[in-house]
């Protein structure tokens, strides 16, 4: 694999597992220093020993200090931030009439506040490596396109995200900063794992996805390395959708449903 991102530093938020961890990995193969940031502690350290290329930090990115530390940190560490992958989240699976007041606000705290919060750290020190800049990619989700049943909170948290990613790059473009944003459709995670059956999954990739498959970290990790890479030099703004097709149907993909035609 290509060392497109040697002598480069990345902090991936949620990198202990998961879509961040495969992202994580996947510019660590490609040469960038890798700054692995998670709330839980003992995932990240069993994810991430840490040598003279990676530094794992456990921070809860609804705090803007323990933000404000682990990017201090990093910079002190790897001598600058080219990088963000604004990864951590969480979603519950909850009817709209159902959902408690506790689960939206932690919700909208963690995939909206959380994103702003570590992104705002990351691009004030990107600003201090003017003209160089950096790159910043937020972790958006299909929800926050086309709003999935019985998910309001997780679908209006990642809906923020991506204004919140336009905005950014509006206000940020002067500082040779780009930010963008990746929204992936369903993938196997240790998340969608727990909390799915396997024939659901089935069915969704039979009935739902062009391609017949559900996506795999790697491939969201991959958009994740385009935007961040030169070949991207030139976006800014965008909200790439990896839904294998997904979103481009109205529902009716082809032989679906011949068993009730």
């Amino acid at each position: 694999m290509q060392d497109r991102f040697s002598g480069k530093t990345i902090i991936v938020t949620g990198a202990a597992q998961g879509l961040g961890e495969a992202i994580a990995r996947r510019f660590h193969a490609e040469g960038a220093n890798v700054a692995a940031v998670d709330v839980n502690g003992s995932l990240l350290k069993t994810a991430w020993p840490e040598d003279d290329s990676t530094l794992a930090l456990r921070a809860d990115v609804t705090d803007s200090s323990a933000v404000d530390r682990a990017v201090s940190a990093v910079a002190g560490r790897f001598g600058r931030v080219d990088i963000l992958a604004n990864v951590a989240g969480i979603a519950i699976e909850q009817p709209f009439l159902e959902i408690p007041e506790a689960d939206w606000r932690q919700i909208i705290e963690v995939n909206l506040t959380g994103s702003f919060l570590v992104a705002q750290a990351v691009a004030r020190q990107m600003v201090k490596q003017e003209p160089t800049g950096g790159v910043i990619i937020n972790m958006a989700s299909k929800n926050g396109v086309t709003a999935e049943v019985r998910y309001a909170h997780y679908n209006a948290s990642k809906a923020g995200v991506i204004q919140l990613t336009k905005t950014m790059a509006g206000d940020l473009g002067e500082y040779n900063i780009r930010v963008n944003a990746v929204a992936p459709g369903y993938c196997l995670t240790p998340l969608s794992e727990s909390m799915d059956p396997k024939e659901f999954q089935r069915r969704y990739a039979d009935q739902l996805i062009p391609l017949g498959r559900l996506g795999m970290p790697e491939q969201v990790a991959g958009t994740f390395a385009f935007l961040a890479s030169d070949d991207a030099n030139f976006i800014s703004g965008a909200t790439i959708l990896v839904d294998g097709g997904h979103l481009a149907i109205d529902g009716r993909k082809v032989h679906a449903w011949d068993d009730i035609a």
